[in-house]
């Protein structure tokens, strides 16, 4: 059975996640001193990154772990209803339809097919099943009495921890991996560990470190 790998933000949609969270507090006027604390801390890293002074795995790192932050104090029901939500509504009109095509041709196969995001998992858990993929990995947060705390459990679900975590996924899950005909989607440079560990890398829609890697090594690029 094969293996196919699907990132979302940037790959499966133009759009991003974390995004979809923010705008679900904001249209329900809601969670505004959580944004502004999330804006104050995290926009100056990014003038930062783009000046050079830091880099690009750090960022990511941190604004990964951080979206916890919106989710402090509510329940697994609701941050699945969010999930929802985001896939549903705020997604609508973004998906990348030759991406989409692909994720339906494996889905028909039967190939073993996971969405792997750094986002929260329930919202990917929720896209993952808005699409009628089985599987998904993202990064996790603390919950403690039916209620998140607002904590990451490190670490994100970021670069190499991409490739880490879903391998780590379909061995708990006792899922058969045939990584010899194995394929992985994504956008970015970050996800370089993931799309080096498949037989079938597919750059989707890359960011230019990554289109470039991709011509060098013959890689399937769709844009």
């Amino acid at each position: 059975m094969a293996l196919a790998f699907f990132d979302i933000d940037g790959t499966l949609t133009s759009a991003h996640v974390w995004g979809g969270l923010m705008a679900y507090f904001k249209t329900r006027k809601q969670k505004r001193g959580t944004h502004w604390a999330y804006l104050a801390v995290h926009y100056p890293l990014y003038f930062l990154r783009k000046a050079g002074l830091l880099g690009e795995e750090p960022f990511r790192r941190r604004w990964s772990a951080d979206l916890g932050w919106y989710l402090r104090g509510e329940s697994e029901a609701l941050a699945a209803a969010i999930g929802d939500w985001i896939a549903q509504h705020y997604l609508e009109g973004t998906w990348h339809a030759p991406v989409r095509a692909r994720l339906k041709e494996h889905l028909a196969r039967g190939d073993t097919v996971v969405l792997v995001s750094a986002a929260p998992l329930p919202l990917v858990a929720a896209i993952a099943r808005h699409l009628g993929v089985p599987h998904a990995v993202g990064t996790r947060f603390e919950i403690v009495d039916g209620r998140y705390t607002g904590r990451v459990i490190p670490p994100p679900t970021l670069n190499k921890q991409k490739l880490i975590q879903a391998r780590a996924y379909l061995r708990s899950h006792g899922l058969p991996a045939d990584w010899i005909d194995s394929w992985a989607y994504a956008d970015s440079i970050t996800d370089l560990a993931l799309l080096e560990a498949v037989t079938h890398p597919v750059a989707v829609f890359p960011d230019e470190a990554l289109r470039q890697t991709a011509i060098q090594r013959g890689w399937e690029i769709i844009a």
